[in-house]
């Protein structure tokens, strides 16, 4: 073969060639994009609040501690060493930092502060306050911002308190406000829990993502149009004020078991989420969005959303379309691993992705404090869904490189599950109303980039549509990097529904065979989560492992009571505890935290394990109160609300040693721990 037809091969099969495993191995997502972590000088505290590229290629990054950091060289050229210039310092909590029309621009607790340096030193001097606004002093008050817009205008977002449920103790907590020139805020969107990541789309959309907690069943993306109420009501006390674009009140909002799309039925300003990240599966504390405008230099997504997780210290990738007339879409996962909580995603000027992070008191799967990270692309294309799009009679996967037909088209390498979560005023919700979706037929495209996969039933609006191909190779034999997507289903597309023959009972069986092992379908489950588990078999495992009234036969009581609570930072307020062996011991746990939480107790060296076993539940987490169905969990309490208590009885082991508790919930095992010293 000739140098030119060798090239010409090369480039009409696109990076597939290039991207085959040496030696047989797996792909992992380092070889697709690499992270390159930024060295910070000793004595640099870096727990990034907010970051922007300059114009330049400096990476301005502002602190929690109040600082601003100028970054010459982040790309780590020629000498590879970055220099790290203090700009500004003295603020107070900047989660917010942005570059406009050659400005520098912090929002800090209380107000958005100008930064300017007026001698050309390179450190500001002169702190201009834009606006202000009041604050109530409680430590959830966080703000964020400024996110300039191209009308000149910029958004901030505002915080709500905590005082065992999220509260707008002063004047617009809750809300998106818009801000001019002229230091004016106006009113945008309320409903707003925790809304720390926001972004104007090319096509104008904005949208914000939230955390889960009060009135929000687990993390999302909502499009806030001027006068939505994107769910929380805590901002709806300032409704009546001059400017407000809604005249919704707080007692207007009931609180049901009802999924937000019923409610949203009777509500007219509450808007369904464009995406739901499904809690503990892709993430547990949703933060910054980005658009990929950057000109196919970060691989073949151009026009998605890339989404930074805190709490699992990931990147979720999102693809979005219009249906009905509104934004929905589906997420996927993208890239794990990085050093610490991720906070802010920022596009650097070669079109890498830079990538802030901080965990003091917002613990991460992470292990460092804080830190800056570089993700980029490879040139390899990975062998990925691209996209899912809703059909009027299913979904149309489209995939980054030609798939093998052979198993594209066979049922079994399929499952689809369909799910939701309640609306209400309690903290998250479990996954309700889990059902499998059976399949009646996959049509392939004939480039082999697309697949048409026909239900074999009607499909739930409003409702999560969990999609998994383990079983797709491409067309050289990759099997896909990442094997599943949750597509949120608020409208179905019209068009021509394709006519396939209801399958042939064996078909069915496959498809049933293939739910079970590729995910969540039904039968049972244990540690990895596979399959949805029953109820019945969920109160069985924890039956004898969470007894919450004292045995009968215990007539003198506890030998001994013990107390344990929380901390900020993901912490237990006390890290060890010593019982005798063979013991009555009444375990107390109080969640004193504004998050959820458990207690488990676990054998001596296993905790980790346990906490690995947990992050794989998938959606069998909630039904488990996150506690795998295995021999290595002793005792446990339930998922406890914040500001709530529960007491457990058990015997202690006879055999001496230490035994350790974690609260496993997904991604807090890691750091939230103690040990039980059993001694004799």
């Amino acid at each position: 073969m000739s140098r030119l037809s060798l090239l010409g091969l090369l480039l009409l099969g696109g990076t597939s060639l290039l991207a085959q495993p040496k030696g047989g191995r797996p792909m992992t997502e380092d070889d697709y994009y690499h992270m390159v972590t930024l060295p910070i000088p000793e004595g640099v505290l870096l727990e990034v609040g907010g970051m922007a590229v300059l114009p330049d290629g400096r990476l301005g990054v502002s602190t929690r501690r109040g600082d601003v950091w100028m970054i010459s060289n982040p790309y780590m050229q020629g000498s590879r060493q970055p220099q790290f210039k203090r700009y500004a310092t003295g603020l107070h909590e900047p989660l917010g930092l942005a570059y406009r029309r050659g400005e520098i621009l912090a929002t800090q607790r209380g107000e958005v502060t100008k930064l300017i340096d007026t001698d050309g030193d390179g450190v500001a001097d002169d702190y201009q306050s834009l606006v202000k606004w009041p604050l109530a002093g409680n430590y959830h008050e966080y703000s964020y911002g400024p996110v300039p817009l191209p009308d000149g205008d910029m958004l901030i977002t505002l915080n709500l308190g905590w005082i065992g449920y999220g509260a707008s103790l002063s004047k617009w907590r809750g809300w998106m406000l818009k801000l001019n020139d002229k230091g004016e805020l106006t009113p945008w969107a309320t409903g707003l829990r925790s809304p720390s990541g926001f972004t104007q789309l090319r096509n104008g959309a904005i949208l914000y993502s939230e955390n889960q907690g009060d009135w929000v069943g687990s993390g999302r993306i909502t499009q806030l149009d001027k006068g939505t109420f994107a769910g929380n009501p805590a901002g709806l006390k300032w409704t009546s004020l001059p400017g407000s674009p809604l005249t919704l009140k707080p007692e207007d909002v009931p609180s049901t078991d009802k999924p937000l799309y019923e409610v949203a039925k009777t509500i007219p300003a509450l808007k369904n989420p464009v995406v739901w990240f499904p809690h503990t599966i892709m993430g547990i504390s949703t933060a910054d969005i980005v658009e990929d405008t950057t000109a196919n230099r970060f691989g073949p997504f151009a026009g998605q959303l890339f989404v930074g997780d805190q709490g699992h210290s990931k990147v979720m990738r999102v693809f979005t379309e219009t249906v009905g007339g509104q934004l929905q879409g589906v997420c996927f996962p993208f890239r794990e691993g990085f050093q610490s909580g991720i906070l802010r995603l920022a596009w650097g000027v070669d079109g890498s992705m830079f990538v802030g992070m901080t965990s003091r008191g917002w613990s991460a799967t992470g292990k460092s404090p804080y830190g800056v990270q570089r993700l980029v692309w490879t040139g390899k294309t990975p062998f990925e869904m691209k996209a899912i799009r809703s059909m009027p009679d299913g979904f149309e996967v489209e995939f980054t490189m030609p798939v093998d037909k052979a198993t594209a088209t066979n049922p079994a390498s399929y499952a689809m599950n369909s799910f939701t979560y309640q609306y209400h005023q309690a903290y998250g919700s479990p996954i309700e109303d889990a059902k499998p979706v059976p399949i009646r037929g996959i049509v392939v495209s004939d480039d082999g980039l697309k697949a048409r996969i026909v239900a074999d039933t009607t499909l739930r609006l409003g409702y999560i549509h969990e999609l998994k191909a383990e079983g797709v190779k491409s067309a050289t034999g990759l099997p896909l990097l990442h094997t599943v997507g949750y597509y949120t289903l608020n409208n179905i597309a019209t068009g021509e529904k394709l006519t396939i023959a209801a399958p042939a009972k064996q078909q069915h069986d496959m498809s049933a065979m293939a739910s079970t092992k590729a995910g969540p379908a039904t039968g049972k489950a244990g540690s990895s989560g596979k399959g949805i588990i029953s109820s019945k078999t969920a109160r069985a495992a924890a039956s004898a492992k969470r007894i919450t009234e004292q045995p009968a036969d215990w007539t003198n009581g506890p030998d001994q009571t013990i107390t344990i609570g929380t901390k900020p930072g993901l912490k237990f307020d006390i890290e060890s505890v010593e019982v005798k062996a063979g013991s009555r011991v009444k375990w107390v746990f109080n969640n004193n935290d504004d998050m959820l939480h458990n207690c488990v107790i676990t054998k001596p060296g296993l905790a980790d394990a346990v906490g690995d076993a947990a992050l794989k539940l998938n959606l069998n987490g909630p039904k488990l109160n996150y506690v795998p169905i295995t021999g290595n969990v002793l005792y446990h309490t339930n998922i406890l609300q914040p500001e709530s208590t529960e007491a457990i009885y058990f015997t202690a082991p006879s055999e001496p040693g230490d035994y350790q508790y974690i609260c496993s919930f997904p991604g807090h095992a890691s750091l939230m721990r103690g040990t039980i010293k059993v001694v004799k």
